[in-house]
């Protein structure tokens, strides 16, 4: 249970009382992905209240805004900050060594300022056609989407090597075992499917696939992954996974 609250804590803003994560390793984190799926549910189930709101207040296009706001606001922009930094040194167009400089430069690039504009225009579109679309599943859609971008990152840490030497993605990258992974995306799996049906499935599926060809593509040009590509990926999953509802 220990890992299940350290998560929480790492990976949002949601408060945990300090006494429930004590004497909990940093290097053991990597127990606690098996509750990304579970994290990811209660992201959704938090974003999704403030669509609800936003739907009865206002319109589908504002309650669509408010609940990518709400995405960000409950994870602190953790993820957002990953893909900007991953996009910041993937396009910048240098060798291997110098990507991985510009990645960890904390200042904002052209490329990574241009992807955080894309990702939350193309969300909030995504989101706002589904409330148009398939507004009787809506509420299940919204939730199943940080499920599947949580569950789908364990294919960036599985058998993957780290791009560093050392930092945050050192923690879970090349660490996962394989029932790990297993239980991870079959956790996540089975929420989408309780959650969204044979459509949310098939979504999560072909997102999948997508997830495989961004590990290539990171791995082709990193080498390996780090922090910063998980972060990303999960932005980029949860995007996708939504599109994949049409």
């Amino acid at each position: 249970m220990k890992a299940l609250f350290a998560t929480f804590q790492f990976m949002t803003r949601i408060p945990v009382p300090e006494s429930w994560t004590k004497d909990f390793d940093f290097n053991r984190f990597v127990e606690g992905i098996i509750w990304f799926p579970l994290v990811g549910f209660v992201v959704g189930v938090f974003a999704t209240a403030f669509f609800y709101v936003g739907q009865h207040l206002f319109d589908s296009a504002i309650a669509s805004a408010l609940y990518v706001l709400a995405l960000a606001w409950v994870t602190g922009g953790f993820h957002l900050d990953g893909l900007a930094d991953t996009c910041d040194g993937i396009f910048s167009a240098r060798k291997r060594e110098r990507m991985l400089e510009i990645m960890k430069d904390s200042r904002l690039g052209t490329n990574g300022g241009l992807a955080l504009i894309f990702i939350i225009l193309f969300q909030v579109l995504a989101v706002n056609h589904l409330a148009t679309t398939a507004s009787d599943m809506i509420w299940f859609y919204l939730i199943a989407a940080p499920v599947a971008g949580r569950s789908l990152m364990v294919i960036l840490m599985y058998r993957q090597p780290y791009a560093r030497e050392n930092g945050l993605g050192n923690v879970f990258i090349g660490k996962v075992t394989t029932k790990q992974t297993l239980l991870t995306l079959g956790m996540g799996l089975l929420l989408v499917a309780l959650l969204g049906q044979l459509t949310a499935i098939r979504a999560w599926l072909m997102t999948l696939v997508f997830a495989f060809g961004y590990q290539r593509f990171i791995h082709k040009r990193l080498g390996g992954q780090t922090g910063d590509t998980l972060g990303g990926g999960n932005e980029l999953f949860e995007l996708c996974f939504l599109l994949m509802l049409f």
